[in-house]
Protein backbone atom coordinates (compact mmCIF):
# COMPACT_ATOMS: atom_id res chain seq x y z
CA UNK A 1 0.00 0.00 0.00
CA UNK A 2 0.87 3.91 -0.27
CA UNK A 3 1.67 4.65 3.02
CA UNK A 4 5.33 6.01 1.52
CA UNK A 5 7.67 8.37 2.75
CA UNK A 6 6.15 12.03 1.51
CA UNK A 7 2.64 10.70 2.80
CA UNK A 8 4.19 10.08 6.06
CA UNK A 9 6.02 13.27 6.44
CA UNK A 10 2.57 15.46 6.16
CA UNK A 11 1.57 12.51 8.61
CA UNK A 12 4.59 13.38 11.15
CA UNK A 13 3.32 17.12 10.62
CA UNK A 14 -0.02 16.57 11.12
CA UNK A 15 0.40 14.24 14.31
CA UNK A 16 2.93 17.03 15.39
CA UNK A 17 0.66 19.79 15.60
CA UNK A 18 -1.73 17.61 17.78
CA UNK A 19 0.31 15.88 20.14
CA UNK A 20 3.63 17.67 20.49
CA UNK A 21 3.93 18.34 24.53
CA UNK A 22 1.31 15.74 25.40
CA UNK A 23 1.90 13.48 28.03
CA UNK A 24 1.63 9.84 27.41
CA UNK A 25 -1.05 8.44 29.79
CA UNK A 26 -1.67 5.12 29.05
CA UNK A 27 -0.06 2.67 27.37
CA UNK A 28 -1.79 -0.40 25.70
CA UNK A 29 -0.87 -3.40 23.32
CA UNK A 30 -3.60 -4.81 22.04
CA UNK A 31 -1.94 -7.22 19.38
CA UNK A 32 1.40 -8.25 19.58
CA UNK A 33 2.15 -5.76 16.84
CA UNK A 34 0.52 -2.78 17.76
CA UNK A 35 1.34 -0.28 20.82
CA UNK A 36 -1.27 2.33 21.63
CA UNK A 37 -0.30 5.56 22.83
CA UNK A 38 -3.01 7.56 24.87
CA UNK A 39 -1.86 11.34 25.41
CA UNK A 40 -3.08 14.24 27.36
CA UNK A 41 -2.08 18.07 26.26
CA UNK A 42 -3.71 21.08 25.64
CA UNK A 43 -5.54 19.61 22.76
CA UNK A 44 -7.45 17.24 24.89
CA UNK A 45 -7.31 13.57 24.75
CA UNK A 46 -5.49 11.48 22.14
CA UNK A 47 -5.15 7.67 20.91
CA UNK A 48 -2.01 7.38 18.77
CA UNK A 49 -1.44 3.96 17.31
CA UNK A 50 1.67 2.27 16.34
CA UNK A 51 1.45 -0.92 13.89
CA UNK A 52 4.00 -2.77 12.53
CA UNK A 53 1.46 -5.55 11.00
CA UNK A 54 3.20 -6.52 7.37
CA UNK A 55 0.00 -5.56 5.15
CA UNK A 56 -0.89 -2.29 7.07
CA UNK A 57 2.32 -1.17 9.16
CA UNK A 58 2.04 2.87 10.42
CA UNK A 59 1.36 5.40 12.48
CA UNK A 60 -1.50 7.48 13.18
CA UNK A 61 -4.23 9.31 15.40
CA UNK A 62 -7.28 6.85 15.61
CA UNK A 63 -10.75 7.78 16.81
CA UNK A 64 -11.32 3.82 17.02
CA UNK A 65 -11.65 2.22 20.72
CA UNK A 66 -9.83 -0.58 20.39
CA UNK A 67 -9.54 -3.15 22.85
CA UNK A 68 -7.23 -4.56 25.16
CA UNK A 69 -6.28 -7.94 26.33
CA UNK A 70 -7.40 -8.26 29.95
CA UNK A 71 -3.54 -9.30 30.98
CA UNK A 72 -1.33 -7.09 29.42
CA UNK A 73 1.91 -8.54 27.90
CA UNK A 74 5.22 -8.17 29.14
CA UNK A 75 6.57 -6.00 26.65
CA UNK A 76 3.78 -3.09 27.60
CA UNK A 77 4.83 -3.70 31.00
CA UNK A 78 8.04 -2.44 30.02
CA UNK A 79 6.53 0.71 27.99
CA UNK A 80 4.65 1.45 30.65
CA UNK A 81 7.43 1.35 33.05
CA UNK A 82 9.56 3.72 31.10
CA UNK A 83 6.86 5.58 29.28
CA UNK A 84 3.92 6.70 31.26
CA UNK A 85 3.97 10.47 32.79
CA UNK A 86 6.48 11.02 29.38
CA UNK A 87 6.48 13.78 27.32
CA UNK A 88 6.89 14.59 24.03
CA UNK A 89 9.27 17.23 22.71
CA UNK A 90 10.11 16.13 19.24
CA UNK A 91 8.83 14.42 16.15
CA UNK A 92 11.33 13.15 13.53
CA UNK A 93 11.81 11.77 10.43
CA UNK A 94 14.70 10.06 8.83
CA UNK A 95 14.97 12.32 5.73
CA UNK A 96 12.14 11.04 3.88
CA UNK A 97 12.40 7.74 4.56
CA UNK A 98 9.32 5.66 6.02
CA UNK A 99 11.18 6.16 9.58
CA UNK A 100 9.62 8.06 12.75
CA UNK A 101 11.27 9.17 15.80
CA UNK A 102 9.13 10.08 18.61
CA UNK A 103 11.35 11.61 21.34
CA UNK A 104 10.04 12.01 25.51
CA UNK A 105 10.86 13.95 28.17
CA UNK A 106 10.86 11.01 30.79
CA UNK A 107 12.08 10.41 34.75
CA UNK A 108 14.04 6.94 35.17
CA UNK A 109 13.16 4.40 38.26
CA UNK A 110 15.42 7.19 40.84
CA UNK A 111 13.37 10.32 39.61
CA UNK A 112 16.57 11.43 37.15
CA UNK A 113 15.96 12.89 33.72
CA UNK A 114 16.52 11.17 31.08
CA UNK A 115 15.36 11.17 27.08
CA UNK A 116 14.02 8.16 25.54
CA UNK A 117 13.75 7.81 22.05
CA UNK A 118 10.39 5.54 20.30
CA UNK A 119 11.44 4.34 16.68
CA UNK A 120 8.85 3.38 14.21
CA UNK A 121 10.37 1.82 11.16
CA UNK A 122 7.72 1.24 8.43
CA UNK A 123 9.10 -1.08 6.17
CA UNK A 124 6.27 -3.79 5.31
CA UNK A 125 7.28 -7.28 6.86
CA UNK A 126 11.22 -5.87 8.54
CA UNK A 127 8.62 -2.87 10.23
CA UNK A 128 9.37 -2.56 13.82
CA UNK A 129 8.93 -0.37 17.26
CA UNK A 130 11.90 -0.05 18.95
CA UNK A 131 12.61 1.88 22.11
CA UNK A 132 15.83 3.76 22.67
CA UNK A 133 17.49 5.30 25.63
CA UNK A 134 19.36 8.70 25.87
CA UNK A 135 22.96 6.69 24.71
CA UNK A 136 21.24 5.45 21.44
CA UNK A 137 21.04 2.25 23.27
CA UNK A 138 17.96 -0.67 22.63
CA UNK A 139 16.06 -0.85 25.65
CA UNK A 140 13.28 -3.33 23.92
CA UNK A 141 11.52 -3.98 20.77
CA UNK A 142 8.33 -5.15 19.29
CA UNK A 143 10.49 -7.52 17.18
CA UNK A 144 13.83 -8.74 18.59
CA UNK A 145 16.17 -9.28 15.72
CA UNK A 146 18.84 -11.55 15.59
CA UNK A 147 22.06 -13.15 14.18
CA UNK A 148 20.18 -16.07 12.72
CA UNK A 149 17.24 -13.46 11.55
CA UNK A 150 19.79 -11.00 10.07
CA UNK A 151 23.34 -10.69 9.65
CA UNK A 152 23.17 -7.24 8.78
CA UNK A 153 21.38 -5.53 11.54
CA UNK A 154 20.51 -6.79 15.24
CA UNK A 155 17.95 -5.35 17.20
CA UNK A 156 18.22 -6.97 20.61
CA UNK A 157 18.26 -4.98 24.05
CA UNK A 158 21.71 -3.51 25.20
CA UNK A 159 22.59 -2.97 21.25
CA UNK A 160 23.31 0.07 20.25
CA UNK A 161 20.63 1.25 17.68
CA UNK A 162 21.86 1.53 14.38
CA UNK A 163 19.67 2.77 10.82
CA UNK A 164 18.88 0.71 7.97
CA UNK A 165 21.01 0.45 5.10
CA UNK A 166 20.35 3.58 3.12
CA UNK A 167 19.71 4.02 -0.80
CA UNK A 168 20.98 6.09 -3.32
CA UNK A 169 17.91 8.43 -4.01
CA UNK A 170 17.36 11.76 -4.35
CA UNK A 171 15.67 13.06 -1.10
CA UNK A 172 13.58 16.32 -1.75
CA UNK A 173 13.91 17.79 1.83
CA UNK A 174 17.34 18.81 0.58
CA UNK A 175 17.54 18.11 -2.89
CA UNK A 176 16.15 20.21 -6.36
CA UNK A 177 13.85 18.67 -8.75
CA UNK A 178 16.49 19.21 -11.67
CA UNK A 179 18.60 16.58 -9.76
CA UNK A 180 15.73 14.11 -9.78
CA UNK A 181 15.28 14.09 -12.96
CA UNK A 182 18.75 13.67 -14.48
CA UNK A 183 18.87 10.62 -12.23
CA UNK A 184 15.63 9.83 -13.97
CA UNK A 185 17.13 10.15 -17.26
CA UNK A 186 19.93 8.08 -16.62
CA UNK A 187 17.71 4.61 -16.25
CA UNK A 188 17.39 4.11 -20.12
CA UNK A 189 16.10 0.65 -19.87
CA UNK A 190 13.62 1.13 -17.35
CA UNK A 191 9.60 2.30 -16.81
CA UNK A 192 9.11 5.57 -16.26
CA UNK A 193 7.25 4.70 -13.41
CA UNK A 194 10.14 2.11 -12.08
CA UNK A 195 12.84 4.93 -13.27
CA UNK A 196 10.83 7.30 -10.63
CA UNK A 197 10.76 4.98 -8.00
CA UNK A 198 14.14 4.34 -8.34
CA UNK A 199 15.57 7.82 -8.00
CA UNK A 200 13.42 9.70 -5.32
CA UNK A 201 12.74 8.73 -1.87
CA UNK A 202 9.55 8.58 -0.36
CA UNK A 203 7.51 7.98 -3.58
CA UNK A 204 5.32 4.85 -3.78
CA UNK A 205 4.40 2.78 -6.94
CA UNK A 206 1.00 4.88 -7.10
CA UNK A 207 2.51 7.96 -6.97
CA UNK A 208 5.30 7.04 -9.61
CA UNK A 209 2.74 5.70 -12.00
CA UNK A 210 0.85 8.97 -11.20
CA UNK A 211 3.90 11.04 -12.50
CA UNK A 212 4.72 8.83 -15.68
CA UNK A 213 0.46 9.63 -16.22
CA UNK A 214 0.83 12.84 -16.29
CA UNK A 215 4.28 13.86 -18.01
CA UNK A 216 3.36 11.48 -21.13
CA UNK A 217 -0.15 9.63 -20.54
CA UNK A 218 1.98 6.12 -20.64
CA UNK A 219 4.50 4.59 -18.62
CA UNK A 220 7.37 4.10 -21.19
CA UNK A 221 10.89 3.27 -21.33
CA UNK A 222 13.27 6.48 -20.28
CA UNK A 223 15.03 6.09 -23.39
CA UNK A 224 11.76 6.61 -26.03
CA UNK A 225 10.91 10.15 -23.56
CA UNK A 226 11.01 13.49 -25.29
CA UNK A 227 13.00 16.49 -24.10
CA UNK A 228 9.24 18.45 -23.31
CA UNK A 229 8.37 15.16 -21.27
CA UNK A 230 11.44 14.84 -19.37
CA UNK A 231 11.09 18.34 -18.74
CA UNK A 232 7.42 17.72 -17.75
CA UNK A 233 8.87 14.94 -15.56
CA UNK A 234 10.99 17.48 -13.46
CA UNK A 235 7.85 20.08 -13.30
CA UNK A 236 5.83 17.54 -11.69
CA UNK A 237 8.65 16.24 -9.22
CA UNK A 238 9.24 20.36 -8.24
CA UNK A 239 5.03 20.82 -7.13
CA UNK A 240 5.42 17.73 -5.26
CA UNK A 241 8.55 19.43 -3.41
CA UNK A 242 7.01 22.97 -2.68
CA UNK A 243 3.94 21.54 -1.17
CA UNK A 244 6.48 19.02 1.37
CA UNK A 245 5.82 21.07 4.07
CA UNK A 246 1.99 22.64 2.76
CA UNK A 247 -1.22 21.84 4.26
CA UNK A 248 -2.47 19.47 1.71
CA UNK A 249 -5.08 17.06 1.48
CA UNK A 250 -5.37 13.41 1.45
CA UNK A 251 -7.11 11.17 -1.04
CA UNK A 252 -8.44 7.40 -1.06
CA UNK A 253 -9.38 5.31 -4.22
CA UNK A 254 -11.71 3.26 -4.37
CA UNK A 255 -13.11 1.09 -7.29
CA UNK A 256 -16.42 2.01 -8.97
CA UNK A 257 -18.62 -0.81 -6.03
CA UNK A 258 -16.90 1.43 -3.40
CA UNK A 259 -13.81 -0.37 -1.88
CA UNK A 260 -10.85 1.26 -0.95
CA UNK A 261 -8.06 -0.20 -3.19
CA UNK A 262 -4.87 2.76 -2.35
CA UNK A 263 -4.46 6.49 -0.91
CA UNK A 264 -1.43 9.03 -1.48
CA UNK A 265 -0.92 12.32 -0.88
CA UNK A 266 -1.61 13.34 -4.36
CA UNK A 267 -4.63 13.47 -5.95
CA UNK A 268 -5.02 10.54 -8.31
CA UNK A 269 -5.73 10.73 -11.89
CA UNK A 270 -4.24 7.79 -13.32
CA UNK A 271 -7.60 5.21 -12.85
CA UNK A 272 -10.12 7.90 -14.79
CA UNK A 273 -13.80 6.83 -14.32
CA UNK A 274 -12.88 3.67 -13.11
CA UNK A 275 -12.17 4.59 -9.74
CA UNK A 276 -13.44 7.11 -7.44
CA UNK A 277 -11.46 9.80 -5.44
CA UNK A 278 -12.29 10.94 -2.16
CA UNK A 279 -10.74 14.05 -0.01
CA UNK A 280 -9.97 13.89 3.29
CA UNK A 281 -8.41 16.70 5.35
CA UNK A 282 -6.77 14.53 7.70
CA UNK A 283 -4.39 12.05 7.08
CA UNK A 284 -5.11 10.08 10.11
CA UNK A 285 -8.49 9.55 9.11
CA UNK A 286 -8.06 8.50 6.08
CA UNK A 287 -6.16 5.49 7.31
CA UNK A 288 -9.00 5.13 10.57
CA UNK A 289 -11.25 4.85 7.38
CA UNK A 290 -8.69 2.40 5.14
CA UNK A 291 -7.71 0.07 7.88
CA UNK A 292 -10.13 -0.07 10.25
CA UNK A 293 -12.05 -2.86 9.08
CA UNK A 294 -8.77 -5.05 7.98
CA UNK A 295 -6.95 -4.86 11.48
CA UNK A 296 -10.53 -5.74 13.46
CA UNK A 297 -10.41 -8.90 11.06
CA UNK A 298 -6.92 -9.09 11.81
CA UNK A 299 -7.25 -8.85 15.71
CA UNK A 300 -10.08 -10.87 15.83
CA UNK A 301 -8.65 -13.64 13.64
CA UNK A 302 -5.74 -13.41 16.03
CA UNK A 303 -7.23 -13.77 19.71
CA UNK A 304 -9.91 -16.23 18.07
CA UNK A 305 -7.15 -18.37 16.49
CA UNK A 306 -8.13 -21.65 18.51
CA UNK A 307 -11.74 -21.14 17.73
CA UNK A 308 -11.17 -20.27 13.74
CA UNK A 309 -9.43 -23.25 14.09
CA UNK A 310 -12.03 -25.69 15.82
CA UNK A 311 -14.59 -24.36 13.50
CA UNK A 312 -12.51 -25.31 10.53
CA UNK A 313 -11.59 -28.60 11.49
CA UNK A 314 -15.24 -29.11 12.57
CA UNK A 315 -16.09 -28.00 9.22
CA UNK A 316 -14.06 -30.23 7.33
CA UNK A 317 -14.48 -33.29 9.73
CA UNK A 318 -18.59 -33.04 8.97
CA UNK A 319 -17.95 -32.37 4.98
CA UNK A 320 -15.57 -35.76 4.80
CA UNK A 321 -18.50 -37.50 6.34
CA UNK A 322 -21.24 -36.22 4.46
CA UNK A 323 -19.05 -37.23 1.32
CA UNK A 324 -18.94 -40.69 2.71
CA UNK A 325 -22.25 -41.51 4.21
CA UNK A 326 -24.04 -39.57 0.40
CA UNK A 327 -21.59 -42.88 -1.12
CA UNK A 328 -23.12 -45.11 0.79
CA UNK A 329 -26.29 -43.46 -0.05
CA UNK A 330 -25.63 -44.07 -3.62
CA UNK A 331 -24.94 -47.81 -3.53
CA UNK A 332 -28.53 -48.34 -1.93
CA UNK A 333 -30.13 -47.16 -4.89
CA UNK A 334 -29.96 -50.65 -6.42
CA UNK A 335 -32.01 -52.15 -4.00
CA UNK A 336 -35.17 -52.49 -5.61
CA UNK A 337 -32.97 -55.01 -8.43
CA UNK A 338 -32.42 -57.17 -4.72
CA UNK A 339 -36.01 -57.31 -4.21
CA UNK A 340 -37.14 -58.02 -7.91
CA UNK A 341 -34.55 -61.15 -7.95
CA UNK A 342 -35.74 -62.54 -4.59
CA UNK A 343 -39.30 -62.42 -6.17
CA UNK A 344 -38.01 -63.86 -9.09
CA UNK A 345 -36.06 -66.71 -7.25
CA UNK A 346 -39.52 -67.48 -5.35
CA UNK A 347 -42.04 -67.39 -7.87
CA UNK A 348 -39.50 -70.15 -10.40
CA UNK A 349 -38.13 -71.95 -7.03
CA UNK A 350 -40.04 -74.96 -8.31
CA UNK A 351 -38.00 -75.43 -11.18
CA UNK A 352 -34.68 -74.70 -9.92
CA UNK A 353 -31.78 -77.12 -8.28
CA UNK A 354 -29.45 -76.38 -5.61
CA UNK A 355 -25.68 -76.32 -6.42
CA UNK A 356 -26.27 -73.64 -9.73
CA UNK A 357 -24.12 -71.11 -9.64
CA UNK A 358 -26.74 -68.62 -11.28
CA UNK A 359 -30.00 -68.29 -12.12
CA UNK A 360 -31.71 -67.34 -15.53
CA UNK A 361 -35.16 -66.52 -15.46
CA UNK A 362 -37.88 -64.41 -17.56
CA UNK A 363 -38.09 -60.91 -15.70
CA UNK A 364 -41.84 -60.57 -15.69
CA UNK A 365 -41.00 -56.56 -14.35
CA UNK A 366 -39.14 -56.24 -17.64
CA UNK A 367 -41.32 -57.60 -20.50
CA UNK A 368 -40.20 -61.03 -19.68
CA UNK A 369 -36.52 -60.28 -21.26
CA UNK A 370 -33.80 -62.80 -19.69
CA UNK A 371 -32.21 -62.25 -16.67
CA UNK A 372 -28.89 -63.55 -15.06
CA UNK A 373 -29.44 -63.78 -11.21
CA UNK A 374 -25.88 -64.63 -9.20
CA UNK A 375 -26.55 -67.37 -6.61
CA UNK A 376 -24.68 -69.41 -3.78
CA UNK A 377 -24.21 -72.67 -5.04
CA UNK A 378 -24.09 -74.19 -1.42
CA UNK A 379 -27.67 -72.30 -0.84
CA UNK A 380 -30.91 -73.96 -2.22
CA UNK A 381 -32.95 -71.76 -3.88
CA UNK A 382 -35.43 -70.74 -0.71
CA UNK A 383 -32.52 -69.51 0.82
CA UNK A 384 -30.90 -67.14 -1.64
CA UNK A 385 -34.34 -65.60 -2.11
CA UNK A 386 -33.76 -64.94 2.05
CA UNK A 387 -30.32 -64.07 1.37
CA UNK A 388 -31.50 -61.08 -1.19
CA UNK A 389 -34.71 -60.22 0.69
CA UNK A 390 -32.11 -59.45 3.53
CA UNK A 391 -29.60 -57.42 1.47
CA UNK A 392 -33.01 -55.68 0.41
CA UNK A 393 -33.84 -54.87 3.83
CA UNK A 394 -30.37 -54.04 5.10
CA UNK A 395 -29.75 -51.31 1.99
CA UNK A 396 -33.67 -49.97 2.48
CA UNK A 397 -32.71 -49.45 6.43
CA UNK A 398 -29.60 -48.11 5.33
CA UNK A 399 -30.89 -45.32 3.34
CA UNK A 400 -33.45 -44.36 5.72
CA UNK A 401 -30.69 -43.68 8.50
CA UNK A 402 -27.89 -41.92 5.85
CA UNK A 403 -30.64 -39.91 4.47
CA UNK A 404 -31.49 -38.43 8.47
CA UNK A 405 -27.81 -38.50 9.00
CA UNK A 406 -27.25 -36.52 6.00
CA UNK A 407 -29.47 -34.33 6.84
CA UNK A 408 -27.74 -33.69 9.99
CA UNK A 409 -24.65 -33.25 8.76
CA UNK A 410 -25.90 -30.52 6.45
CA UNK A 411 -27.40 -28.70 8.83
CA UNK A 412 -24.20 -28.84 11.59
CA UNK A 413 -22.30 -27.54 8.12
CA UNK A 414 -24.63 -24.31 7.77
CA UNK A 415 -24.59 -23.92 11.30
CA UNK A 416 -21.02 -23.63 11.04
CA UNK A 417 -20.73 -21.49 8.58
CA UNK A 418 -23.12 -19.20 10.96
CA UNK A 419 -20.48 -19.27 13.74
CA UNK A 420 -17.26 -18.41 11.30
CA UNK A 421 -19.35 -15.55 10.13
CA UNK A 422 -20.12 -14.73 13.70
CA UNK A 423 -16.55 -14.81 14.77
CA UNK A 424 -15.22 -13.07 11.42
CA UNK A 425 -17.73 -9.93 12.99
CA UNK A 426 -16.43 -10.34 16.43
CA UNK A 427 -14.52 -7.35 17.79
CA UNK A 428 -14.04 -8.03 21.56
CA UNK A 429 -13.07 -10.72 23.63
CA UNK A 430 -16.43 -11.04 25.24
CA UNK A 431 -18.09 -11.64 22.39
CA UNK A 432 -15.40 -14.70 21.43
CA UNK A 433 -15.99 -15.77 25.24
CA UNK A 434 -19.73 -16.17 24.01
CA UNK A 435 -18.95 -17.83 20.74
CA UNK A 436 -17.31 -20.51 22.94
CA UNK A 437 -20.02 -20.99 25.14
CA UNK A 438 -22.02 -21.55 22.47
CA UNK A 439 -19.55 -24.08 21.26
CA UNK A 440 -19.43 -25.70 24.96
CA UNK A 441 -23.41 -25.55 25.45
CA UNK A 442 -23.34 -28.01 22.29
CA UNK A 443 -20.22 -30.51 23.04
CA UNK A 444 -18.17 -29.15 19.98
CA UNK A 445 -15.94 -28.30 22.62
CA UNK A 446 -14.57 -28.01 26.22
CA UNK A 447 -15.38 -25.51 28.77
CA UNK A 448 -12.62 -23.78 29.93
CA UNK A 449 -14.24 -22.24 32.81
CA UNK A 450 -13.51 -25.74 35.14
CA UNK A 451 -16.31 -26.90 37.84
CA UNK A 452 -18.15 -24.64 40.12
CA UNK A 453 -17.32 -21.06 37.96
CA UNK A 454 -20.79 -19.76 36.44
CA UNK A 455 -20.54 -18.48 33.17
CA UNK A 456 -19.92 -14.59 31.89
CA UNK A 457 -22.69 -12.59 32.05
CA UNK A 458 -24.81 -12.74 28.54
CA UNK A 459 -23.69 -9.69 26.38
CA UNK A 460 -26.46 -7.14 25.68
CA UNK A 461 -27.97 -7.18 21.49
CA UNK A 462 -26.05 -3.95 19.79
CA UNK A 463 -28.75 -1.03 19.73
CA UNK A 464 -29.02 1.38 17.24
CA UNK A 465 -31.47 4.08 16.51
CA UNK A 466 -33.18 4.61 12.88
CA UNK A 467 -33.69 8.57 12.12
CA UNK A 468 -37.26 8.46 12.57
CA UNK A 469 -36.71 7.27 15.83
CA UNK A 470 -37.15 3.24 16.38
CA UNK A 471 -35.23 0.83 18.43
CA UNK A 472 -32.77 -2.02 16.56
CA UNK A 473 -31.49 -4.77 18.31
CA UNK A 474 -28.78 -6.59 16.49
CA UNK A 475 -28.03 -10.09 17.67
CA UNK A 476 -23.89 -10.90 18.57
CA UNK A 477 -24.15 -14.87 18.29
CA UNK A 478 -26.85 -17.34 17.46
CA UNK A 479 -27.42 -18.07 21.52
CA UNK A 480 -28.58 -14.48 21.30
CA UNK A 481 -30.13 -14.08 18.12
CA UNK A 482 -32.37 -16.96 19.25
CA UNK A 483 -32.74 -15.25 22.89
CA UNK A 484 -33.83 -11.74 20.69
CA UNK A 485 -36.09 -12.79 18.20
CA UNK A 486 -38.27 -15.57 20.01
CA UNK A 487 -38.15 -14.32 23.16
CA UNK A 488 -37.32 -10.93 23.61
CA UNK A 489 -39.11 -9.37 20.69
CA UNK A 490 -42.90 -9.06 20.69
CA UNK A 491 -45.52 -10.42 18.08
CA UNK A 492 -45.52 -6.97 16.05
CA UNK A 493 -41.56 -5.86 15.90
CA UNK A 494 -40.44 -7.04 12.79
CA UNK A 495 -37.39 -9.56 11.92
CA UNK A 496 -34.99 -8.84 9.31
CA UNK A 497 -32.56 -11.12 8.06
CA UNK A 498 -30.50 -11.74 4.93
CA UNK A 499 -31.93 -13.97 1.97
CA UNK A 500 -30.55 -17.81 2.23
CA UNK A 501 -26.95 -16.99 4.38
CA UNK A 502 -25.33 -16.43 7.72
CA UNK A 503 -25.69 -12.87 9.51
CA UNK A 504 -27.33 -11.95 12.67
CA UNK A 505 -31.22 -11.59 13.59
CA UNK A 506 -32.41 -7.98 13.49
CA UNK A 507 -35.10 -6.60 15.07
CA UNK A 508 -37.07 -3.59 14.84
CA UNK A 509 -39.05 -2.35 18.32
CA UNK A 510 -42.75 -1.24 17.31
CA UNK A 511 -42.87 -0.18 20.87
CA UNK A 512 -47.18 0.06 19.78
CA UNK A 513 -46.71 2.03 16.59
CA UNK A 514 -46.61 1.15 12.80
CA UNK A 515 -43.53 0.54 11.43
CA UNK A 516 -42.18 2.42 8.59
CA UNK A 517 -40.86 2.26 5.79
CA UNK A 518 -37.93 4.84 6.03
CA UNK A 519 -37.38 2.40 9.44
CA UNK A 520 -37.47 -1.04 7.36
CA UNK A 521 -35.10 0.20 4.90
CA UNK A 522 -32.51 1.30 7.77
CA UNK A 523 -32.36 -1.82 9.56
CA UNK A 524 -32.24 -3.61 6.25
CA UNK A 525 -28.73 -2.18 5.89
CA UNK A 526 -27.59 -2.54 9.30
CA UNK A 527 -29.11 -6.36 8.80
CA UNK A 528 -26.91 -6.95 5.25
CA UNK A 529 -23.73 -5.40 7.19
CA UNK A 530 -23.87 -7.71 10.38
CA UNK A 531 -24.16 -10.27 7.49
CA UNK A 532 -22.02 -12.64 5.41
CA UNK A 533 -22.35 -10.40 2.43
CA UNK A 534 -21.02 -7.22 4.36
CA UNK A 535 -18.54 -6.80 1.02
CA UNK A 536 -21.03 -7.29 -1.27
CA UNK A 537 -22.55 -4.05 -3.35
CA UNK A 538 -26.56 -5.30 -3.08
CA UNK A 539 -27.66 -7.35 -0.56
CA UNK A 540 -30.97 -9.05 -0.62
CA UNK A 541 -32.94 -9.01 3.37
CA UNK A 542 -36.40 -10.73 3.80
CA UNK A 543 -38.62 -9.10 6.89
CA UNK A 544 -41.85 -10.29 8.22
CA UNK A 545 -43.41 -9.66 11.80
CA UNK A 546 -42.35 -11.63 14.59
CA UNK A 547 -45.03 -13.59 14.73
CA UNK A 548 -44.61 -15.33 11.66
CA UNK A 549 -41.09 -16.79 12.84
CA UNK A 550 -41.16 -20.55 14.02
CA UNK A 551 -38.17 -22.65 15.51
CA UNK A 552 -38.35 -26.49 14.53
CA UNK A 553 -38.01 -28.88 17.19
CA UNK A 554 -33.82 -29.54 17.97
CA UNK A 555 -32.77 -27.22 15.68
CA UNK A 556 -29.27 -25.59 15.94
CA UNK A 557 -29.19 -21.80 17.97
CA UNK A 558 -30.03 -18.98 15.48
CA UNK A 559 -32.04 -21.24 13.33
CA UNK A 560 -36.00 -20.07 12.59
CA UNK A 561 -37.63 -20.40 9.46
CA UNK A 562 -40.46 -18.05 8.26
CA UNK A 563 -43.03 -18.45 4.97
CA UNK A 564 -44.54 -15.37 5.09
CA UNK A 565 -42.00 -12.31 4.42
CA UNK A 566 -41.01 -9.58 1.68
CA UNK A 567 -37.77 -8.30 0.36
CA UNK A 568 -35.91 -5.53 -0.12
CA UNK A 569 -32.20 -5.27 -1.77
CA UNK A 570 -30.06 -2.52 -0.22
CA UNK A 571 -26.25 -1.84 0.22
CA UNK A 572 -24.27 -2.48 3.14
CA UNK A 573 -22.70 1.09 4.79
CA UNK A 574 -20.47 0.68 7.47
CA UNK A 575 -20.29 4.56 8.08
CA UNK A 576 -24.54 4.74 7.82
CA UNK A 577 -24.36 1.91 10.35
CA UNK A 578 -21.98 3.92 12.69
CA UNK A 579 -24.33 7.17 12.70
CA UNK A 580 -27.13 4.89 13.80
CA UNK A 581 -25.46 3.39 16.45
CA UNK A 582 -26.73 4.24 19.84
CA UNK A 583 -23.89 5.20 22.17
Amino acid sequence: MALDGIYLHKLKNEIENAVLFSRVDKVSQPSKDEIVLTLRGKNGSKKLLLCIRANSPRIQLTAHAIENPSVPPMLCMLFRKHLLGAMIKSIRQHELDRILFIDFDASNEIGDKVTLTLCIEIMGKYSNIILVDGAGRIIDAVKRVDFSTSTVRQILPGLEYALPPGQSKCNLLTDDAHKAAELIATSDELKLSKAVLSAVQGISPIVAREIAYRSCDCDCRVGELTKEQLDNIENYINEIKSNLDAETKAYMISDEMGKPIDYSFLKIRQYGSKAVVREYDSYSALLDDYYFEKDRIERTRHKGQELFRLVSTLTERTARKLNVQKEELAKCADRETLRIYAELINANVYRLEKGAPYYELENYYDGNKTVRISCDPSLSPVKNAQKYYKEYKKAQTAEKMLTQLIEKGEEELEYFKTVEDELVRSDTESELSSIREELASLGYVKNKRGNGKKPPKPLPPMEFKTTDGFTVLVGRNNIQNDRLSMKQANNHDMFLHIQKQPGSHVIIVSDHREISDKAIEEAAVIAAYYSSARQSSRVPIDYTYVKNLKKPNGAKPGYVIYHVYYTITVKPDGEFVEKLRKK
